[in-house]
């Protein structure tokens, strides 16, 4: 299991999805209710649905390092979770939309959540190829 790189690269994925919830990715004046606009540093747990897809992203791509004798199921739940990835990244940068335009900045913290579907990525690569070693082997027979 940990012999093979597509292990690597999910827990790589995973340990970034929970960093994320802890690390800024934005910060900067945000308007509330009462029209005067607040100092707020945006992070995984500021908003709920944000917190829910980032815990989904790092659960996922964990639980998927278990799934190594199923390369079929762990290849689609790989790319499943990249989407999710994806599908987070625009609800960060929707979230950033509801600042005062001008009055923040990304923090650097911030490509952690970029970086995060390049590693499934990597492991989906990684799965394929060993399911392709798979096959070549199974015709030697």
């Amino acid at each position: 299991m940990i012999q093979r790189i597509q292990t690597i690269w999910l827990l790589v994925a995973s340990v970034l999805a929970f960093l994320t919830l802890k690390l800024p990715f934005y910060a900067g004046m945000h308007e509330v209710e009462g029209g005067v606009p607040q100092y707020v540093i945006l992070t995984g747990t500021t908003n709920l649905l944000i917190t829910i897809v980032t815990v989904i992203t790092g659960v996922a791509a964990l639980l998927m390092i278990f799934f190594y004798k199923e390369r079929k199921r762990q290849l689609w739940l790989t790319l499943a979770t990249t989407l999710v990835a994806i599908v987070n990244i625009v609800l960060y940068i929707t979230e950033t939309g509801k600042f005062v335009a001008g009055s923040g900045n990304y923090a650097l913290t911030s490509a952690l959540t970029f970086v995060i579907p390049v590693f499934l990525i990597l492991a989906i690569r990684g799965i394929r190829r060993d399911d392709k070693l798979v096959k070549s082997v199974d015709r030697l027979r």
